[in-house]
């Protein structure tokens, strides 16, 4: 006899799991009611391989659920190993055409789909009002709300005329923080009327346009909820997002192992928390990834509902919302077969993202340079296999290009002062304006080299620096060509 209660408790999990093809485990859960599996850059290596990948798992349920953190721009799942073919957001909000932001959330749409991928945690459509913010930052389209609510809208429109789900986030708003929710457990203190018109902002365009489900933050808001992040707050989830913001789509969780979560509440309890306060999917696997995650997080919801704790009515709207959206997911599965592919939309917007500042001492290069990357740690969002910079593309159109990669050191600038010689230097930063030890060396070595070309391809906040500055508005392989073809004079 079939359990409808723990069928129910597998529906709302989003698990992840190790490996490029499914393990027997998963596949059982699946038999049984797990309704969504999530993939992460452990699980992808070519789209022939998650194409396979996700047959396997849709021959057991024909519609499961495939999610991935498919941002494009600097995080990016299919492309982990090689870069992103697509900018970020940020790249995209600087170019400020809304006709293009959807048509390249659409080609990124119809690739996912073409590899059986219909449910993509993106867009981010928080306002990066905080420059210091280490997580966000070019994720999101920009720091003005009306720039972050017309793009957001836009790139859910083209990302669901493929087919693919959109999920919107990170709900309430995760742009004015300073802490990253991956290590700790974030505040956003500002006024309600100031969340109305800024926050809120792009998630009310999102619910408009249709999103198909939206993210939750693990963050604070004390104007809202004083005593519970966004994910486990029914003032949040409920009162402000399902009642304010009349969204009637499917809720799901950041991952519920991130720190903010699990330190101070632990996974289970997390997990019916969020339940409870109106969470419909629980993201599950970053980090954690087995078996026996999913079987302690479907007991836990089980003997929580049979105690009490949980509503078994909350648990089965939980359980038909993500049902609903499925059945979205297989009506809408052949809208990216009629979706005429873009192969070059990236590099086109890329090209476009770019700001390039020349002083008047600026001279073309005439020979290869000396690439210098000054390289901060990377958020787990972005994660380290990811390349970055423009190293390849810049070797590729000027042959005998040599490249260096520095952390914070004393000795920095010396060291790329003496490993360049006389080649003409290409200093690569990420954020400088973050980074004081970046600041820093990036000052000496211009004192050193003023004919040094600076390529910022963070958030670029510092004003321009170097005889040539280009602003690339994020660190895909796309804006690093489209950097690389200006230093190169291909332009």
């Amino acid at each position: 006899m079939i359990d409808l209660l723990k069928q129910d408790a597998l529906t709302v999990l989003q698990p992840g799991f190790h490996g490029t093809s499914a393990p027997g485990w998963l596949l059982d859960r699946l038999g049984e009611g797990l309704g969504s599996v999530a993939l992460f850059s452990r699980n992808i290596e070519s789209p022939e391989q998650l194409a396979k990948l996700t047959a396997q798992l849709r021959n057991v349920r024909p519609d499961v659920l495939v999610a991935a953190d498919e941002e494009g721009g600097d995080v990016t799942r299919l492309e982990a190993r090689g870069g992103s073919s697509f900018p970020g957001n940020l790249a995209l909000g600087a170019v400020d055409d809304a006709a293009l932001t959807r048509a390249v959330a659409a080609e990124l749409g119809r690739r996912l789909a073409a590899c059986g991928v219909n449910l993509n945690w993106a867009p981010s459509a928080d306002v990066n009002s905080d420059p210091e913010n280490p997580v966000i930052g070019v994720r999101s389209f920009g720091a003005e709300a009306w720039r972050v609510a017309r793009h957001t809208a836009a790139y859910v429109e083209g990302l669901q005329s493929a087919g693919v789900a959109a999920c919107t986030k990170h709900f309430p708003g995760h742009g004015d923080t300073a802490v990253d929710s991956h290590h700790a457990l974030p505040r956003v203190d500002v006024s309600l009327a100031t969340l109305r018109t800024r926050e809120l902002l792009p998630f009310r365009a999102a619910v408009e346009v249709g999103t198909k489900a939206v993210m939750s933050a693990h963050i604070v808001v004390p104007a809202i909820d004083p005593d519970h992040p966004g994910t486990l707050s029914r003032a949040v989830l409920t009162g402000l997002l399902r009642e304010e913001l009349g969204y009637e789509g499917l809720i799901v969780t950041d991952g519920i192992e991130m720190r903010a979560i699990a330190d101070a509440y632990g996974v289970e309890r997390g997990t019916v928390l969020a339940l409870a306060a109106g969470a419909d999917a629980i993201c599950v696997g970053g980090g954690l990834a087995d078996e026996e995650t999913v079987i302690a997080l479907r007991d836990a919801i089980v003997r929580a509902v049979r105690e009490g704790d949980l509503a078994e009515e909350r648990l089965a709207d939980a359980a038909a919302r993500v049902r609903e959206l499925a059945a979205w997911t297989v009506s809408a599965a052949g809208a990216a077969q009629g979706t005429a592919p873009a192969p070059d939309i990236g590099l086109t917007a890329a090209r476009r993202a770019l700001r390039v500042t020349r002083t008047e001492a600026y001279v073309p290069l005439d020979a290869a340079p000396y690439v210098a990357a000054f390289t901060p740690v990377a958020n787990i969002a972005v994660g380290d296999e990811t390349p970055w910079g423009i190293s390849a593309e810049l070797e590729r159109l000027l042959p005998g290009t040599v490249t260096g990669s520095f952390r914070a050191d004393d000795a920095l600038t010396a060291n790329v002062l003496r490993l360049a010689g006389d080649r003409r230097i290409v200093a690569v930063v990420r954020d400088v304006h973050r980074h004081p030890w970046m600041a820093q060396a990036l000052g000496s070595l211009l004192a050193a080299r003023p004919d040094t070309v600076v390529v910022e391809m963070g958030v670029p906040q510092a004003p321009p620096s170097g005889a040539l500055h280009i602003a690339t508005h994020g660190a895909a392989r796309v804006c690093g060509q489209a950097a690389a073809e200006v230093i190169a004079g291909r332009d």
